[in-house]
This record gives C-alpha cells, sequence and structure tokens, in this order.
C-alpha cells in the first residue's frame, strides 16, 4: 500500500474513532465547558502527545504482545481504570463556583492541563488492539519506517484538530454562557461519566 492511500484510510478511520464518545471526548468537554477554550485547547494538546506512546510501541511491535498477551493488557486496564475513577471523583466533588471561573483557570497551570490530556489518551486499554487493527490495515514488512512515522504524525494532527475543533465549537460565548452558570454540575456529570468509564475498563474482559 502505497503512502497516500494510507493516508486515507488512516484519515478515515481515525477521525471517525476520535469523535467517538469516549474518555478522551468527555475530558475535553468537561476542561472547555468549565474552565474556557485555553484549558480545551491545552488538554486537547496532552491527547494528541498522547498517542505518541502508542505510535512508539506500536512501531517497535509491542502492540501485539500487549494484545496477546494477558498480564500486560490487564495492567495497562487496570492503570487506565484507576485513572479515569480517580478523574471522576475529582468532578463529582465539584462545587459551585461564584465568580471564580478564572481563577481556577490561572490556577491550572498549562503543563498540568496537558498532562490531564496526555493521560488519558495514553493509558486508554482499548488503544493496543485499535492501533492493531489500523496498523494491520496499512502497514506490511516491507513498509519503510519514515510511512510509519508520517502515519503517526498525521494521527497525533488529526486527533489535535479534531478536539480543537470540538474546544471552540463548545467555547463560543452562546454555549459557553449557558453552561457557565452550571459549570459545577458539567464537573460532576463528567465526572460520573468518567467514573462509569473508569469502572467499565475494570471489570470488562481482557479477552
Amino acid at each position: 500500500m502505497d503512502l497516500a492511500q494510507g493516508l486515507i484510510i488512516i484519515t478515515s478511520v481515525h477521525l471517525l474513532a476520535a469523535a467517538s464518545p469516549g474518555p478522551d471526548f468527555v475530558l475535553v468537554s468537561q476542561q472547555t465547558l468549565s474552565n474556557g477554550k485555553r484549558a480545551g485547547l491545552l488538554c486537547s494538546i496532552g491527547i494528541a502527545l498522547g498517542l505518541s506512546v502508542h505510535i512508539l510501541y506500536s512501531a517497535f511491535g509491542l502492540a501485539a504482545v500487549i494484545a496477546n498477551s494477558s498480564s500486560a493488557l490487564w495492567l495497562i486496564k487496570l492503570l487506565g481504570g484507576t485513572y479515569l475513577i480517580y478523574l471522576g471523583i475529582n468532578g463529582l466533588r465539584a462545587k459551585a463556583r461564584r465568580g471564580e471561573a478564572t481563577t481556577a483557570v490561572a490556577n491550572q497551570t498549562a503543563l498540568k492541563t496537558i498532562g490531564l490530556g496526555f493521560l488519558c489518551n495514553a493509558l486508554n486499554p482499548k488503544a493496543p488492539i485499535y492501533f492493531i487493527s489500523l496498523f494491520t490495515i496499512v502497514l506490511s514488512q516491507n513498509t519503510p519506517v519514515q510511512h510509519l512515522l508520517i502515519y503517526g504524525i498525521w494521527m497525533m494532527v488529526l486527533q489535535f484538530a479534531w478536539f480543537s475543533f470540538l474546544t471552540l465549537l463548545l467555547s463560543r460565548p452562546m454555549v459557553t454562557d449557558r453552561f457557565q452558570a452550571l459549570g459545577h454540575w458539567i464537573d460532576r456529570v463528567a465526572g460520573g461519566a468518567m467514573l462509569l468509564l473508569g469502572i467499565k475498563v475494570l471489570v470488562s474482559r481482557t479477552s
């Protein structure tokens, strides 16, 4: 498969995967609606950077090992599920803000917000199987290393572009003003979703 054909397949598949509701979607929505556009964009950067973890282990063939090793997959599920539950509990504990929205954003550093997105994506237990499925389609033993690098960077660009679009959509004044007064409820609903996702990850079968 040539590079152009591979990029077309990756673009169509990965955009659908990024747009599907999941931990990344919930986290970016919560950060944007609660803390504003800056927080949403920083979180989007972190999520895009989180893909580099999956791309690297896929490049070295570890995706196949993880997907076929119950112990390795169990460890990823444990880490990912625990992190989602941690985010969920923090969301459920959110309190009403009385004119403190800008202070909350200031107190949450850029690095911390990027880190939230990075860990949310990097610890996604479904990623190994997803990357195996996608790379099996576009890669072969004769695929040049530079093609894999291009595929990986392009997927990160797509990931960032989608969540940036979502952030810009949710940060429009009409949307922001409507949800600002309900910020703590947004945090709690998103937290509940994260908590349920984390529990689902932990109780789901590894096979």
